[in-house]
């Protein structure tokens, strides 16, 4: 529990009201109660303000006149201090250092590391401080691991692979398995590639369940720091992912593309291999990059949603696209034809 004051001594902002108001975690604007605090990010929710039985409300400054009555945290990004305010209601678990006797551990543990039932930690492995390998989950040799960074239960991380300090890895997640590279011979048999490069994850970086990041197949595959990896993504061997990165579920990345620093990737978006997308790119949901982007801005490649009949009767348009394109280069040309130049 903090009071009002406290969390602008920690968080800044400012406060209008009670500081000695006390609040014990934050809630939508529709449920919160006494003793919560809520958040107004969007305008268009002002009116649930007047029934909210919050104690308190984050705010932007600009709506301060229209709440004078309630006590305020004032904030010019209201959602971004609900989240610091979230973080302080809701720490991590405390790391309980210590091997479990199920586990099996092959490399030297500092004291402050915790390591749970079943998990296991082959030689050569480099752990940091106070990193939390949950159970039932396997590092490879040689592996290493900074501090602060924790692994949910059943995360596999294959050999030689880096991992900086403070990520987090959820349940399922496979870091370093091999790369999709194979080579065809005449009869159409596959020979596989050995897939010797690595996978370099940098610090504060957080990636989904049952995400999967493959290893280089020469070079290795690189995610920068504070890189954010919903769920159910694949990441191809060789892909660079630059600073800051956030990627939603269901995306997929084939084999080295680039992507710059802080760019924003839509759910089940698709980009294509050996391609670059520069900074500061926002890939819209459903979109398929198929080509490189050298620009920062908002791309976007799939429909808007369309009652079926719409989509039938569009779609019977599209199938003519080329006859008409025909059509109307036939008629420019005829429009460039000779004129009739005749005085009239």
């Amino acid at each position: 529990m903090f009071r009002l004051q406290e969390l602008v001594d920690r968080l800044g902002g400012e406060l209008h009201g009670d500081g000695t108001i006390a609040v014990s975690r934050v809630a939508t604007l529709e449920k919160a109660g006494e003793g919560e605090l809520a958040f107004l990010a969007n305008r268009k929710y002002l009116s649930q303000v007047k029934s909210c039985a919050a104690s308190a409300l984050i705010v932007a400054p600009d709506v301060r006149d229209q709440l004078a009555d309630r006590a305020l945290i004032l904030t010019p990004d209201p959602y971004l201090y609900f989240a610091r305010v979230a973080q302080l209601f809701s720490p991590p678990p405390t790391v309980q250092p210590g091997v479990h006797r199920l586990a099996a551990v092959a490399c030297a543990v500092p004291a402050s590391v915790q390591i749970g039932p079943g998990a296991s930690v082959e030689e050569g492995v480099v752990l940091g401080e106070e990193v939390v390998i949950g159970p039932n989950c396997h590092v490879g040799r040689g592996t290493r691991i900074g501090r602060g960074t924790r692994l949910a239960a059943n995360v596999t991380i294959y050999h030689d692979c880096v991992i900086g300090d403070d990520c987090i890895f959820h349940s399922g997640v496979v870091i370093g398995a091999d790369g999709f590279g194979f080579a065809r011979e005449k009869s159409g048999a596959w020979v596989k590639i050995p897939q010797t490069g690595r996978v370099l994850i940098g610090n504060d970086v957080e990636i989904g369940a049952n995400t999967t990041i493959d290893r280089g197949a020469l070079d290795d595959t690189v995610i920068g720091d504070g890189v954010k990896l919903d769920n159910l993504i694949q990441i191809a061997h060789n892909v660079r992912i630059g600073d800051h990165t956030i990627m939603a579920g269901c995306a997929g990345v084939a084999g080295s593309a680039q992507i710059g620093a802080r760019c924003m990737i839509g759910g089940q978006a698709g980009i294509s291999g050996h391609l670059s997308i520069a900074d500061d790119v926002v890939v819209s949901a459903w979109t398929l990059v198929a080509k490189s982007i050298p620009k920062p801005g908002v791309y976007t490649s799939n429909l808007p949603l369309q009652s079926h009949a719409d989509w039938v009767r569009n779609f019977a348009h599209l199938r003519h696209l080329d006859a008409l394109a025909k059509r109307v280069r036939q008629l420019e040309q005829d429009n460039d034809g000779p004129q009739d130049r005749t005085p009239g």
